[in-house]
């Protein structure tokens, strides 16, 4: 059985050490994979200092290619982001615009470093927004070379403008608990999937099919 990692992205805007439930989430997600045999790390984007761009690297100092070093090391990456006016985080969006970089770097054989790789999100929120947000951030990753497993992904939302959060709900939500467990499960599923069966390169179909011939 392939081995198989994974990297949680916290898009909190919050700096260490302040409470995170974007990171609370995120971290239960880790906790969900390892019952599937993945090990993982959990990287809080906002700590590092990480550049807006969209290249691979943005120099003096850039903090994205530590960050997409650990990425490209995992078979799975999920991003956990908190909602701010009904949209992702603008940590969120850095990250998704540096992952637009993938759509340049490719293999010996013509394929994206990313195929192979799964992409799960996972979001908080005391807002409306969760679905918005999830599919934005799914069409973004699947557009860079991720694959999107079935139910992939979690989302908690608390009642809007109130002051819980999902750091601080007690007890958790069975629906969040169980949408997290399926992220966790179908994603090691995937990512072992395609470990295993990796997808073809550029042309393969066409070379495997052959020129078209016209109808006699």
């Amino acid at each position: 059985m392939a081995s198989i990692r994974a990297v949680v992205l916290n898009c909190t805007l919050k700096r260490s050490p302040a409470p995170s439930s974007a990171e609370v989430l995120g971290r239960e997600v880790l906790d969900a994979l390892a019952g599937q045999g993945v090990a993982g790390d959990l990287v809080r984007v906002v700590d590092h200092d990480v550049r807006f761009g969209v290249s691979t690297d943005e120099g003096d100092g850039d903090g994205w290619p530590a960050i997409r070093s650990k990425l490209m090391a995992a078979q799975i990456l999920v991003i956990a982001t908190p909602i701010w006016l009904g949209q992702p985080s603008a940590v969120c969006k850095m990250v998704l615009e540096r992952l637009d970089a993938e759509l340049s770097e490719t293999d010996a054989e013509g394929r994206l470093l990313t195929y192979g790789k799964v992409a799960g999100v996972a979001v908080v929120g005391n807002e409306d927004g969760a679905h918005h947000t999830i599919g934005e951030v799914q069409q973004a990753l699947n557009e860079v070379g991720f694959t999107c497993p079935a139910a992939g992904a979690t989302y908690w939302v608390g009642e809007a403008l109130h002051k819980v959060d999902y750091i601080d709900a007690r007890p958790k939500p069975d629906t969040t608990g169980r949408t997290t467990k399926a992220l966790a499960l179908n994603s090691a599923h995937l990512a072992r999937l395609l470990a295993e069966q990796p997808y073809p390169p550029p042309g393969a179909r066409d070379a495997a099919v052959g020129p078209s011939r016209e109808p006699a």
